[in-house]
């Protein structure tokens, strides 16, 4: 088992607790219940679950690398520009299917750096959203 803090607001605390007292249960086993009972997160193709669990076997320093990595500036410019569009209604159907590989790219990207920034953690290192940028 994982530890993790929630921050959580007042009133949804408030509920929790009662409900916890009513029914003689811990607010930690009455939340980790309710959890249990919503959809569970979505299964990654099987290329892409093998290419998580690699990164385990890297370096710090490739892991730091990979929590760092950016989508190039001009791809990220054209998919803004495609975005743009597409909030518009003004996209036309290839220039769509070039948004949605994109999306899924930076999707993939993001998936990577979350993972390395969790294995650094695991680690012992202290990761934040800072560190999580380029370092020039």
């Amino acid at each position: 088992m994982s530890d993790y803090t929630l921050t959580i607001p007042e009133e949804i605390y408030i509920r929790v607790r009662q409900i916890a007292e009513d029914t003689s249960q811990s607010i930690d086993q009455l939340m980790l219940d309710h959890l249990k009972h919503l959809s569970p997160l979505p299964k990654l193709p099987p290329d892409e679950e093998a290419e998580l669990a690699a990164l385990k076997h890297l370096s710090d320093d490739a892991l730091w690398t990979i929590a760092r990595e950016q989508m190039p500036a001009d791809v990220q410019q054209h998919m803004q520009i495609l975005m743009d569009k597409n909030s518009r209604g003004a996209i036309s159907s290839d220039e769509y299917t070039q948004l949605e590989v994109l999306v899924e790219r930076g999707q993939k990207l993001m998936v990577r750096k979350s993972e390395a920034a969790a294995l650094l953690v695991q680690r012992g290192y202290k990761v934040t959203p800072q560190d999580m940028t380029t370092r020039e």
